[in-house]
């Protein structure tokens, strides 16, 4: 006969394959293991790929180097680039390698609060916790979003040319799922 935790363990792995349950809330919290996931998780948050649309101020940077975006690009009001200069200008859902031009899905900057550039360890992951500068995802939408989300998948298809992320969107999404499933603790630095 199970014990009832073993019991309780087979109804929520099977709640969870239906979709009645959220495999995040499944760990008890565990600092060690969430820090090694955010750590592994931090090779993709401040790659080049990602910071370039993370910016800490109005102008995107490009490339691996960072440099400011060429032809003075800049914010605008709404992050799609400023009047005359949109985003959708250039960019589109996909990458134009005839021109070399990069493009995915809903392409533009990160929400001024979304600023990763310069952040320590530990004040990227306050800010990827913290509504107000998350785009007011829950823990659970910011899994999602770094697993499935086209526009942070780009970074793994960057076009030719271009140095991709570190491994793969899947194996990004399961680092941040763990990161969250074992408490989203945060860096002491």
């Amino acid at each position: 006969m199970q014990s009832p935790r073993a019991s309780s363990a087979v109804a929520y792995v099977f709640l969870c394959s239906l979709g009645l349950a959220s495999p995040l809330i499944a760990a008890e919290p565990d600092k060690e293991k969430s820090l090694a996931a955010f750590q592994a998780s931090l090779a993709v948050f401040k790659h080049p790929r990602c910071l370039n649309c993370h910016p800490s101020g109005d102008q995107p940077t490009q490339s691996m180097s960072m440099h400011p975006h060429a032809m003075n690009v800049q914010r605008g009001p709404d992050d799609h680039g400023a009047v005359g200069m949109r985003c959708e200008t250039c960019h589109r859902d996909a990458n134009y390698e005839a021109s070399g031009v990069p493009g995915a899905p809903k392409w533009a900057l990160a929400p001024r609060s979304m600023a990763w550039q310069g952040l320590s360890d530990r004040e990227l992951c306050l800010a990827l916790k913290d509504p107000k500068k998350n785009h007011n995802m829950s823990l659970d939408e910011l899994v999602e979003h770094n697993a499935k989300d086209p526009l942070v998948g780009w970074a793994w298809n960057p076009g030719t040319g271009r140095e991709p992320a570190p491994g793969t969107q899947e194996e990004f999404g399961r680092h941040v799922a763990a990161w969250v499933e074992f408490g989203a603790f945060c860096p002491d630095k």
